[in-house]
């Protein structure tokens, strides 16, 4: 039977008591409901946002200090960016050296996505430069960037252009692209998070030696993340 309870978390510094449900037998948590669901969606996910997570996000504003605590427990740190509206994990490192044992590993993005990835922040910014909050783009425009990176020996034309198509569809699933119709996709800001400027650079410039041209990011600002992104094991 579901039980109410008051709970107040003595790590937290005289945090205000934390009012919460059992939510199943012998259920020893400390979390409302709503904040289980955040902290599972953090964990789960490789970032939530404002835009795809709503609830979540709100959320993690009122209680961030109760979920950081949370994902420290698990060796993990809690990035918010309030400018983007988005949050995400990373592995904690230790003050004197060493590693600590993790739930994540690093998932590199291909050479087709990688591509993307400098194509659609260069797009975002140029976008949000000339005052539009929403940045579209078509698949076939995705499509056709990396295409212009296709290797001078490369004759597998059909297979090159399902791998860009496989791309889209991995910033897609990554929540990096968001479905505005059926070929075409509204780019999410957290493209400015998990592409850091010192990062972009090095790849504009790998892009520059690929096709023997100058690349354009469009950028002035700076990140916050890797370029590899860290998702859970499980």
């Amino acid at each position: 039977m579901m039980t109410d309870k008051w709970n107040e978390d003595p790590d937290l510094d005289g945090e205000v008591e934390q009012y919460s449900l059992s939510l199943f037998a012998e259920d020893g948590g400390r979390l409302t409901l709503e904040q289980r669901k955040a902290l599972v969606a953090l964990i789960r996910n490789r970032y939530i946002s404002a835009s795809q997570q709503p609830a979540e996000w709100q959320t993690l504003l009122v209680s961030e200090r109760l979920i950081t605590s949370r994902l420290n427990d698990l060796f993990l740190d809690l990035h918010v960016d309030r400018n983007y509206e988005v949050a995400f994990k990373r592995q904690a490192q230790p003050e004197v050296g060493g590693r600590f044992p993790t739930l994540l590993h690093d998932v590199a993005y291909s050479r087709e996505e990688t591509i993307l990835l400098v194509f659609l922040r260069g797009r975002f910014r140029s976008v949000r430069a000339e005052g539009h909050d929403m940045v579209l783009v078509d698949r076939e425009d995705m499509v056709s960037n990396v295409e212009r990176f296709r290797p001078a020996h490369a004759t597998d034309r059909s297979g090159d252009a399902r791998k860009a198509d496989n791309a889209v569809d991995a910033l897609l699933k990554a929540g990096i692209l968001a479905k505005a119709g059926d070929d075409r996709f509204r780019i999410s800001p957290v493209i400015e998070v998990l592409l850091p400027i010192e990062r972009l650079s090095e790849l504009a410039e790998w892009l520059a030696t690929e096709n023997g041209e100058a690349v354009s990011t469009n950028d002035d600002a700076h990140g916050t993340d890797e370029l590899n992104s860290e998702a859970t094991t499980c």
